[in-house]
């Protein structure tokens, strides 16, 4: 691919994403039209049934007209079918909750806001919050990752890895530990204290959350009768979870992007053109890197000018 023009490689990049959108959705076709529509007639089954049943004793189009009322509830995240742990929809914790998915671009989807003022809050809101938040997360990760890679530079050292070596070593360390961390282990707490949770429903759960995709379909303690002060409790849990495990997320795809093959291959699909001097060197330091851009008048300060003869 080195010899084609810039053009035909985004065309090339282009097809190979619509061709992976193509994929997916009929991947997801094939296996959930089937469940989908199977539900679908049992719903269908079990209506009649009971307008069968019970018709006689309700006017006619009262049961739709309620069934209607309760899901346009149901998508705003109120419920009335008895989970007391649901009762209080708008409390701090899970006000706090649905903030960190709004800020987080996660969003749940368990929760929305009914009023005008509400919706136009929430606009405000995030237009300001998230740009402080991706300040903040590029600010933690500037502290973060050097601390990150003393155990991998100490390891380097005494084994005299190449630096490339050692590079790719630290970004797979912390890749497991985020994933064992943040992913693995969460996912069997949530399996063994969520009794309506599988295995990979949990790990579904988690990995939704971290990758901000937020699907809503799973809410820890949602369906469940849980007492409210637990349910506040792991409103808080999970609120820290989501935060913390973003952070780690970041900073583990920072390490995979910063990697030389990575560059490689972003470099492929950039504009032809010799290498730039950190391409060639392999990634800089930000100091070095600020440095390398000042004019040299301006990099070295207190040199004197030539004098002239």
């Amino acid at each position: 691919m080195g010899g084609l023009r810039p053009w035909a490689r985004y065309r090339l990049l282009t097809a190979a994403h619509l061709l992976a959108l193509g994929l997916g959705a009929a991947v997801l076709q094939a296996l959930e039209g089937p469940p989908a529509r199977r539900l679908q007639a049992q719903l269908r089954a079990e209506l009649a049934a009971f307008q069968a049943e019970y018709g006689a004793c309700l006017p006619s189009g009262a049961l739709e007209e309620l069934l209607g009322t309760a899901l346009a509830a149901q998508a705003h995240g109120i419920s009335s079918l008895g989970n007391v742990s649901e009762a209080g929809n708008w409390d701090l914790p899970s006000a706090l909750l649905f903030t960190a998915s709004l800020l987080t671009t996660t969003g749940y989807g368990h929760m929305a806001p009914l009023s005008a003022g509400g919706k136009a809050f929430c606009v405000v809101y995030a237009a300001l919050g998230l740009p402080a938040s991706l300040a903040l997360m590029a600010t933690l990760r500037h502290c973060l990752l050097p601390l990150l890679g003393c155990p991998v530079a100490w390891v380097a050292v005494r084994w005299q890895l190449a630096p490339a070596r050692a590079a790719l070593l630290q970004a797979l360390g912390l890749g497991l530990l985020v994933a064992g961390t943040f992913v693995l282990l969460p996912a069997l707490l949530l399996w063994g204290l969520q009794g309506n949770y599988s295995l990979l429903g949990a790990i579904y759960f988690c990995f939704g959350s971290l990758s901000t995709i937020g699907l809503g379909d799973l809410l820890p303690g949602r369906d469940r009768d849980l007492n409210p002060v637990l349910y506040h409790l792991g409103q808080i849990a999970l609120l820290g979870y989501l935060l913390l495990g973003l952070l780690a997320v970041l900073l583990a795809a920072e390490m995979f992007a910063e990697l030389p093959q990575a560059r490689a291959l972003v470099k492929l699909f950039g504009a032809s053109g010799p290498l730039a001097a950190e391409d060639q060197g392999g990634i800089l330091g930000q100091d070095e890197l600020a440095l390398s851009t000042l004019p040299p008048s301006a990099a070295a300060p207190d040199q004197a000018p030539p004098a002239d003869r």
